[in-house]
């Protein structure tokens, strides 16, 4: 019996229309579709596709505790997977969904390295946070030969700083509760003026701001961009008032 294909789709950053055609036609063939989702509540990813989802499909909702800890989220992707792999071994294909790319800071690459090497795999790239955050800001993320790094928010200060100081343009992701210690740091290192902030880029809530203007409390889907490369142009971020280009 033919084994059935596992599908990593990168669905995109919220925006229904960012989903890309080939992701659409897959996520229309395949009859069971997998997700991740907090502890509580709805799942981002399928939100994302809500309405493009077949009416008959079958779906794995995979509860991911959000915490630093690997544990118990390792456990249940382990759960996923073998749930997972019980559809594939009845010619079932399986679409898993994954908010913005799968292979960047994507929770498929989970379920890919349990099973990748069973079961025939496809990934489908999606727009990620870093480009949405970017147009969002109406601000090109890097230049010439400059040198872009991307570092997660949870981070000490003692190692941003580090990074931070050997790149031209720099994206801070998963900022959420550490705002007020970014924003510090930045400040500190006279980088204020040179930071934009993102929160929820491309859905109709999305917020656009200057660092300085940036609210208190962020969620965690927020992305914080700084410039400090070869073009003067880019390292103000003029955002229009109320917030938003």
């Amino acid at each position: 019996m033919m084994v059935g294909k596992l599908y990593g789709l990168g669905v995109g950053p919220g925006d229904p229309e960012l989903v890309t055609l080939k992701a659409h036609r897959i996520l229309q063939s395949c009859k069971v579709v997998a997700y991740p989702a907090p502890d509580e509540g709805d799942s981002f990813a399928r939100s994302i596709v809500e309405t493009h989802l077949p009416e008959d499909v079958t779906e794995i909702c995979m509860r991911v505790p959000m915490r630093v800890e690997r544990f118990p989220a390792q456990d249940v992707y382990d759960e996923g997977a073998v749930e997972i792999a019980e559809h594939l071994k009845t010619g079932r294909d399986v679409a898993v969904l994954c908010e913005g790319d799968p292979f960047f800071y994507g929770s498929f690459m989970y379920v890919f390295e349990r099973l990748a090497r069973d079961y025939p795999c496809e990934i489908v790239p999606g727009v990620n946070s870093l480009s949405a955050c970017a147009s969002s800001l109406a601000r090109p993320l890097t230049a010439r030969n400059d040198v872009l790094t991307v570092l997660p928010g949870p981070l000490d200060d003692n190692t941003l700083r580090d990074h931070i100081n050997s790149s031209d343009s720099i994206a801070i992701m998963k900022v959420g509760r550490h705002l007020p210690r970014l924003r510090g740091l930045l400040a500190d290192m006279g980088l204020t003026a040179q930071s934009g902030y993102v929160e929820r880029a491309s859905l109709p809530n999305q917020v656009v701001l200057p660092l300085a203007d940036a609210p208190e409390k962020a969620p965690y889907f927020s992305m914080i961009l700084i410039y400090k490369g070869q073009e003067d142009w880019l390292r103000e971020w003029p955002v229009a008032a109320g917030g938003h280009l």
